[in-house]
């Protein structure tokens, strides 16, 4: 799935995309909460929501190319975040985001991976600090909700994520289909997303609003990128 694979990519090692009929009724009898809106509206109102609310956490599953990839995030309200990533080929990486610096910190198969033996040593049991860009490195907080990719889409029979009730909007591109759970009770948040085709995955979202804690690394505990590289 395209906006799971860019997240996880990201986040070194990480990644939801998106669709219109209008809507169907709640089997419960229920007053539907999306009654006479067409999918497509469903989806942009999620959107809405889910950004607006400044604070989130994420647990994404993406099976590609024979990697298998498990990821846990979280953003904070100030757009700092935190990401912990467990990949089959490449280990596991941590990641922060804290103000304009971006921090990793990986096993020994993971540094292995991505960058060779000898800085793999260098790095071991280190954050390594990223250059400052003059922005904010975070990839979850301005990429997760975008409102222009929900088009499309068709709505249907609602389901149920972690006990609640869920309108449930569908785009279909070729071999591959995305699926949307939009909460129906209270604010309507994007409950999951999972896609279907030559790439698997499901992102679970949770704590809307809710405070995260990210900080920086102790001083003692960073390499800069430059120098681990033998640039300083």
């Amino acid at each position: 799935m395209a906006a799971n694979r860019k997240l996880l990519a990201a986040a070194a090692a990480c990644a939801a995309a998106v669709i219109g009929i209008t809507g169907c009724s709640s089997d419960d009898g229920a007053k539907d909460p999306f009654e006479g809106m067409s999918a497509d509206k469903i989806a942009k109102k999620a959107s809405s929501a889910s950004r607006n609310a400044g604070s989130f956490t994420m647990k994404s599953e993406v099976k590609e190319g024979g990697e298998q990839t498990a990821g846990e995030f979280a953003v904070a309200k100030g757009g700092d975040c935190k990401a912990t990533i467990e990949s089959s080929k490449k280990g596991h990486s941590e990641m922060l985001t804290v103000g304009k610096s971006s921090y990793m910190k990986a096993d020994e198969k993971y540094w292995k991976a991505t960058v060779g033996s000898t800085i793999a040593g260098r790095a071991k049991g280190r954050w390594v600090k990223a250059s400052s860009q003059g922005q904010s490195t975070c990839p979850l907080g301005d990429d997760m909700f975008q409102s222009k990719k929900f088009k499309g889409l068709k709505r249907e029979k609602d389901a149920e994520v972690d006990g609640k009730k869920a309108a449930v909007l569908v785009k279909k591109k070729g071999d591959e289909t995305t699926t949307f759970y939009v909460a129906m009770e209270g604010k309507p948040y994007f409950l999951k997303v999972t896609n279907d085709g030559d790439d698997k995955g499901t992102a679970t979202f949770s704590g809307y609003g809710e405070p995260v804690d990210v900080k920086a690394p102790a001083p003692g505990e960073v390499v800069d990128q430059k120098e681990l590289a033998g640039l300083n």
